[in-house]
């Protein structure tokens, strides 16, 4: 069985202890898409753990971790990643990288950070971790996949030479920055080499047998709906696809494989970096909730960066949903609202004086205003609860309400940050 474990919304929804408690029951997790940019907060037996590039599976035994072909591979960060938690007492995890990822350069990461500083005021919000210019690169077809490290070393350097050569021109004459030198840049990817040999196969292929064998996998997306380049509120999306669809590209199953869509809703909404945000809360109000939220406050797992925080968004969550296929719910970090008196759900966006339900495109977005119902709170503390029937009376009612809202069954509760905090329903 392949299921994919996404996002619905802006990212940091929680995906990364969903698919930390499913991989105890898989075989396989693979990560499909994305790279260092963004990162998913684990609480397990062994501490507190940041993963960015490993997939969320890596502290079970029992299971292969996979870096698919669709990934933004930094090759130090992976293994330096793999150190730091084996250095925290985790088994040494065995790890799959595919043939066909593409690697990040460190000049991928230079010309994010000087396009972001060029645009200034006008930026993406970037975590200057080099993603768009590593897919522009890919589809530009001027990357450097895996498998060419191990091929010809004079066709690779007449390939370095004339990326050198094209790259030159922006940093000199747009960046005003030193220039790229093929040696170096070639001896960057013979030091990679050596570093990802130990990991590097035909992943597709040992997927393939897997599923033959009728082993349990799972495909682990990186952020949600709402930054995927197609679907979400471009032009402030990432680079590749956030959808499970992508997943049978990026991982390289056959889509009729994905059989279960986990889509991973927060129990209210936050974002980090720019773009429209309907129901964005400030103040007093959005630093209480930033400060309660998530594990530890609601801060970038990769950056530090505080989250935009606000209250539950219906339409996009229905939309992210919706776009992703999904099967199932996991809903987050419920616990989190306990202190309110009121909860406020967006059930409609007004635009331009029109109510709708739809999720509409980013000019649109722009001017939409949020229309909410509220209902009670709980006002209790709810970790620690194992049972749906056990929880009061206005959390299930707003669970319920949430739950017809999106059309799609809620069938995990997320209480807690821990891996076993947990309520299947």
């Amino acid at each position: 069985m392949v299921r994919a474990i996404v996002g619905a919304n802006w990212g940091d929804e929680g995906k990364g202890k969903i698919t930390d408690m499913l991989a105890k029951e898989s075989d396989i997790i693979v990560r499909f898409q994305g790279g260092s940019n963004a990162g998913h907060t684990i609480i397990n037996n062994y501490g507190k753990f940041a993963l960015h590039l490993l997939p969320s599976g890596v502290f079970y035994s029992h299971t292969t971790s996979i870096i698919g072909n669709g990934v933004a591979l930094n090759i130090p960060f992976l293994v330096q990643e793999v150190k730091e938690i084996t250095d925290q007492g985790v088994p040494t995890p065995k790890i799959l990288v595919s043939d066909r990822a593409q690697i990040l350069m460190p000049y991928h990461i230079l010309l994010d950070t000087y396009e972001e500083a060029r645009l200034a005021g006008k930026s993406f919000g970037s975590t200057k971790s080099g993603i768009a210019p590593f897919y522009s690169d890919k589809y530009a077809k001027i990357g450097f996949q895996v498998s060419e490290l191990f091929g010809d070393p004079k066709e690779l350097m007449e390939k370095v030479e004339n990326v050198c050569k094209l790259k030159n021109v922006l940093l000199e004459h747009l960046y005003h920055q030193p220039k790229l030198k093929p040696k170096e840049i070639f001896d960057t990817l013979m030091e990679y080499k050596e570093l990802v040999a130990p990991y590097v196969c035909d992943t597709a292929a040992f997927l393939h047998d897997a599923i033959r064998e009728g082993k349990t996998i799972l495909l682990e997306g990186q952020l949600g709906s709402l930054k995927d380049p197609d679907h979400g509120i471009y032009p402030m999306v990432t680079s590749s696809s956030t959808l499970a669809a992508y997943g049978a590209i990026g991982a390289g199953v056959p889509p009729y494989e994905i059989r279960t869509i986990t889509t991973v809703v927060k129990a209210y909404s936050s974002a980090v970096g720019a773009g429209a945000f309907v129901t964005e809360i400030f103040g007093e109000e959005a630093d209480e909730l930033r400060r309660r939220g998530g594990d530890g406050g609601e801060f970038g797992a990769t950056t530090g960066r505080p989250r935009r925080m606000g209250w539950f968004d219906a339409v996009a969550s229905r939309y992210g949903c919706r776009v992703q296929g999904a099967t199932e719910v996991a809903l987050t970090v419920l616990d989190v609202l306990g202190y309110l008196d009121a909860l406020p759900i967006c059930i409609g966006y007004e635009v331009d004086g029109k109510i709708t339900k739809d999720f509409p495109t980013t000019p649109e977005l722009s001017r939409a205003k949020p229309v909410y119902k509220t209902l009670p709170g709980w006002k209790c503390e709810i970790r620690g609860i194992k049972k749906y029937e056990e929880l009061p009376e206005n959390c299930r009612k707003y669970i319920e309400a949430i739950e017809a809202e999106l059309g799609v069954p809620v069938t995990m509760i997320s209480n807690g940050p821990g891996r076993d905090e947990i309520i299947m329903r």
